[in-house]
């Protein structure tokens, strides 16, 4: 259940409130990641140590422990409200931290894909380089590497014609 800020602002001196208001939606926006982190772990302590004051107190309601100290408060209500400001506000707080997180990612990795898409653009069209200025008379002709074939006059169309008389000599056959 989530807690109004005059509730959150009864239940805690002004030293924490003003870390918790810069938690809340318009003022989260001007914080600085890095001070995020520092609220954080501030945040962490202020939970951590309200967790601590309310189990001591249920403990010393069932009578199992000694009294932590002579002017604490007598019930165990206050530091479980206290502990559920601090727990909305590093909800609040890891929230921003993740959406931030995400959006440097989503940054990154869109100019990765941009990278990526202008080399394989570049890939496409490969540039020579120019020639330049030369002072011979250019290419010359090389003479192949390879074994000349020479195929005599009489066998060019030996294959056909052989196909040629077999067919003839069946046709005379029937007749």
């Amino acid at each position: 259940m989530s807690v109004p800020c005059k509730l959150e602002r009864s239940l805690l001196n002004h030293e924490e409130y003003e870390a918790i208001r810069l938690t809340h939606h318009p003022a989260i926006y001007d914080v600085e990641p890095t001070d995020l982190a520092d609220l954080r772990s501030r945040l962490r302590k202020m939970h951590d140590k309200e967790r601590t004051l309310g189990r001591q107190k249920r403990r010393e309601m069932r009578g199992k422990g000694a009294a932590r100290g002579t002017n604490f408060p007598g019930t165990a209500e206050r530091p479980s409200q206290r502990k559920q400001v601090f727990a909305a506000a590093l909800k609040r707080l890891n929230r921003e931290l993740r959406r931030l997180h995400n959006l440097t990612a989503r940054t990154a990795h869109v100019e990765a894909a941009r990278k990526a898409l202008a080399l394989h653009r570049a890939a496409n069209f490969i540039s020579y380089p120019s020639a330049g200025l030369t002072s011979h008379e250019g290419m010359a002709p090389r003479s192949s590497t390879r074994r000349r074939k020479i195929v005599t006059g009489a066998r060019i169309g030996r294959v056909s014609q052989a196909t040629k008389v077999a067919q003839a000599i069946r046709d005379t056959r029937g007749a």
